[in-house]
């Protein structure tokens, strides 16, 4: 995206460079607990258990033979019908993980710390490090501004795969604006996302359209779903009554929040986005997390995939 370039080029502010992206993954605990999130079932029928330490997967159950394990008896089966069964296990199919990240113009603002731009990139970032570190693969699916597909790898190869992808073209701003509905992009990801995928949504909601809420069911019936708001604080908290000089590309213009009425208004209307995509998150029960540009994202974005944090990084 625009707001990944060369280190000579970044500030960590409005633009993050590849080599602050790959340091991130200092951020990551010695050692990481297995995702707690159970197995999404592949195909109608089939089960869906959760996962029993790294590696297994359960498959089927049978009738008790001889030299069983008794500890992988199926006792609710066993219950049911009157008969000994064995619970049988498989290795477990690897996961993926695919960030759908928004890249839209508006994304790069902010009033503390940095862009919401960076911050997204920061969150990216770190979900791929989190994912590779509990043997996912890997994908990224940019709409907006960029719009890329980049298929799930796995090991640190799918990571820094992912991390260049971050990485735009040279020139800082596009010729020509693009938009691209939230509906769009989550139906083009679902070319991604196999079933029982995770899809990652990291947005500050500016692309919500009418039809997001149908496409994300659609997306939701195949895959895994999570979303990760980026919020700037203004967007919550206002600054005291006053004018503000407020830049925005190569303009600076003077922003009036000296009226009861002009704050009320301000209010609403630059917290009307990140609230519309938490509503359809919480409308479709799907987990959402809210993080602001002053934040660290690996708690929130750790939280999201299930994976629980121990000790601190190395």
């Amino acid at each position: 995206m625009n707001s990944v370039r060369k280190a000579d080029a970044a500030d960590g502010i409005t633009r993050i460079s590849l080599d602050e992206l790959l340091a991130l993954r200092r951020q990551l605990p010695r050692r990481l607990a297995p995702p707690i999130d159970r197995v999404h079932a592949s195909r109608a029928g089939s089960h869906a258990a959760s996962l029993r330490g790294r590696g297994m997967d359960y498959r089927e159950s049978r009738a008790y033979q001889p030299g069983d394990d008794v500890r992988r008896l199926d006792w609710r089966l066993t219950a049911r019908s009157g008969e000994l069964h064995t619970k049988l296990f498989q290795e477990e199919r690897e996961r993926s993980l695919v960030v759908l990240l928004d890249t839209h113009t508006v994304m790069r603002f902010g009033t503390r710390r940095r862009y919401k731009s960076v911050q997204a990139a920061r969150a990216c970032a770190l979900a791929a490090w989190l994912g590779v570190a509990t043997s996912m693969r890997v994908g990224l699916a940019m709409f907006g501004e960029e719009q890329k597909l980049l298929r799930p790898q796995g090991g640190t190869r799918g990571a820094l795969t992912l991390l260049r992808g971050l990485c735009g073209p040279e020139n800082p701003e596009p010729e020509e604006t693009r938009v691209e509905p939230l509906s769009q992009a989550l139906h083009r990801v679902r070319r991604l996302a196999r079933h029982g995928s995770q899809v990652l949504l990291i947005s500050d909601g500016e692309s919500v359209d009418d039809d997001a809420r149908a496409a994300m069911a659609a997306l939701r019936r195949q895959a895994s779903i999570r979303v990760l708001v980026i919020a700037d604080v203004l967007e919550s908290t206002l600054p005291p009554a006053g004018r503000y000089p407020v830049a925005w590309q190569e303009t600076v213009r003077t922003l009036d929040l000296q009226s009861r009425a002009a704050r009320a208004q301000f209010r609403e209307a630059l917290g009307r986005a990140p609230r519309a995509l938490q509503n359809l998150a919480r409308e479709l029960q799907i987990p959402c997390r809210r993080i602001d540009t002053v934040d660290e994202p690996i708690t929130a974005v750790a939280q999201l995939l299930g994976i629980t944090l121990k000790g601190r990084g190395a």
